[in-house]
């Protein structure tokens, strides 16, 4: 008896890690409910809402809403931490008072990437970061 238990327990773990490796491959493949995602932040002097409309691999917009201090310069750094990967910052535009927008953002995998919004202005610099899942 003892020896068909032993036989099994390799059998019953590939079979577990398995269904794991399964399940998290379609986790990561699910599309998406689309809709925006937004984050909010405050640091210092500003409070950022950061809106991104379904963020995907490839080209996404930023949208950023600005309240308290009012910034002269608004930059966003995508920052993928597990891949090493950190692209280039992206200047956001002012569209109005407080409301900011970034051209495409290139975001080249899915995964989980950090967005930090840098803002300067008479009130000082901050740096918000703000976690996103690209799918």
């Amino acid at each position: 008896m003892s020896s068909t238990v032993d036989r099994r327990r390799p059998v019953l773990l590939i079979s577990m890690v398995a269904v794991l490796a399964v399940a998290i491959v379609a986790w990561l493949v699910w599309p998406s409910s689309g809709g925006a995602q937004v984050q909010r932040s405050t640091q210092g002097p500003y409070t950022v809402q950061l809106s991104v409309e379904d963020p995907h691999q490839g080209g996404n917009v930023f949208a950023l809403t600005v309240t308290g201090a009012t910034p002269d310069v608004v930059t966003l750094e995508p920052v993928m931490p597990q891949m090493g990967h950190a692209l280039a910052p992206s200047p956001a535009i002012a569209e109005g008072p407080g409301r900011f927008r970034t051209g495409d953002v290139l975001l080249p995998m899915s995964g989980q990437w950090e967005i930090t919004v840098s803002l300067r202005g008479p009130s000082g610099a901050t740096q918000h970061v703000f976690p996103l899942l690209v799918k």
